[in-house]
């Protein structure tokens, strides 16, 4: 049996220390393979966000042979291109301040990567001006995960949550301005945000979030649960097989995004088969406390 990779986020950790992966890289060469560059997809926490994140970023840094056992590895030719990572997870944003420090550490954290240098004052300008001068070698990809964090923290608080939204909106715009420089454009969260209130100007950003084509793109279908958890399965049900699997869909395969196709939340099933228990993995991992409160001022009938 391979590893479970609870917790491992991180691809190249993944692969090179044997922990099991549920080859999504047919859905991933989808992204790019029609010449399709700007993406935007929302998904909760705990869905594998991170990790197609950190695939995407071997991909496009020519990584071959970590997927030399997969579905994409034979199918593209392997290029190796600049990338800018940006994770908003675990940064201060506590206002617009800590907001602007946590932008200018970002940049030149990537800058630093690539032995950049650079000039321009402010974080929007050295932006672009990293893009431009990653671009002189080859066309930059920018990974953007957690875009929304600095947001959805202060939901609470409106004023600074749209401080910091005003100045992601215009960190956001060098991507615009930098559209020639660029190859491929991916930015992932938990939540959806009008494309005019922060993406402001890119209009060709395609929001797969309910796209049919893209619905099973984290989360584990059941013919892949069925396939890369055999071993697990075996294990745990004993003699009564069947029954085991039926009770994991109906705990656990309840997630859809356009109402047809469902999938497994990853974060539960390994969780599952690492304890051997049925439990409420992927809702104990955070307090949905901006809900909770809406539903107590509000009085709705949740029973309903």
């Amino acid at each position: 049996m391979k590893y479970l990779p609870v917790g491992i986020q991180t691809f190249r950790s993944l692969i090179e220390g044997n922990y099991l992966y549920v080859d999504k890289t047919k859905e991933i060469y989808e992204l790019f393979a029609g010449g399709g560059k700007y993406y935007f997809l929302s998904r909760p926490r705990r869905f594998g966000k991170s990790l197609l994140v950190s695939t995407l970023k071997e991909i496009f840094s020519g990584s071959k042979e970590l997927f030399e056992k997969l579905w994409i590895y034979d199918k593209i030719e392997w290029k190796k291109h600049p990338i800018i990572h940006l994770d908003f997870l675990g940064k201060k944003n506590g206002n617009a301040a800590e907001l602007n420090e946590t932008l200018e550490f970002l940049i030149n954290q990537n800058a630093q990567t690539y032995g950049i240098k650079l000039k321009e004052k402010g974080y929007d300008k050295r932006f672009n001006e990293l893009i431009r001068k990653l671009a002189k070698e080859e066309k930059v990809v920018i990974l953007v995960d957690e875009y929304d964090k600095p947001i959805i923290d202060h939901i609470e608080r409106p004023e600074i949550a749209k401080e910091n939204r005003n100045i992601l909106r215009t960190f956001y715009e060098a991507i615009k301005e930098a559209d020639e420089h660029l190859t491929f454009v991916f930015i992932t969260g938990v939540s959806k945000f009008s494309t005019g209130s922060l993406f402001s100007g890119l209009n060709n950003l395609r929001d797969i979030t309910i796209s049919t084509s893209f619905t099973t793109l984290l989360g584990y279908t059941h013919e892949e649960f069925l396939h890369y958890f055999k071993d697990r399965i075996e294990k745990m049900a004993g003699e009564d097989e069947e029954q085991l699997i039926e009770n994991i869909k109906n705990w656990y395969n309840g997630y859809s995004w356009d109402g047809e196709h469902f999938v497994y939340n990853p974060f539960s099933i390994l969780n599952l088969f690492q304890e051997e228990r049925f439990s409420n993995y992927w809702f104990t991992t955070g307090t949905p406390t901006f809900l909770i409160n809406v539903i107590k001022e509000r009085d709705f009938p949740i029973d309903e």
